[in-house]
């Protein structure tokens, strides 16, 4: 069964509604019980972690990417970012802003010697 998204077109409340795809039920605002209106929605589509990770190590995915361009290392991290799927954290975040504002990489890494929770060291050792 689909799961369609609604909106209120008086209050605009927004939900969505698991439901068989024969049923032409239309809901109603569960806060102003108006008639809602369905909304064209993404499709999502579901692949594995491995073939996401293949897809990022593939140079041909990288489009212009120029590693000396503050501007398309920021594309190529929001990217796989998207790609990870999960809330990468504000340090992520800002580290894209402050790329795509054209700042020097190693400026931000001397500002941030926390970044990716290492020592600044080359990494941490496990024993």
């Amino acid at each position: 069964m689909p799961i369609y998204e609604y909106q209120c077109p008086d209050c605009g409340k927004r939900g969505s509604r698991l439901q068989k795809m024969s049923d032409p039920s239309v809901p109603h605002c569960p806060r102003c019980q108006s008639t809602m209106k369905k909304l064209v929605s993404r499709v999502a589509l579901l692949t594995s972690e491995e073939s996401r990770m293949e897809k990022l190590a593939d140079p041909t995915e990288w489009g212009d990417f120029d590693e000396n361009d503050p501007k398309s290392m920021a594309r190529m991290m929001r990217k796989m970012g998207a790609e990870m799927g999960e809330d990468l954290g504000d340090e992520f975040n800002e580290v894209i802003a402050r790329l795509e504002a054209g700042e020097d990489p190693e400026a931000i890494e001397a500002d941030m010697p926390d970044l990716g929770g290492g020592s600044g060291s080359g990494g941490d050792w496990l024993d």
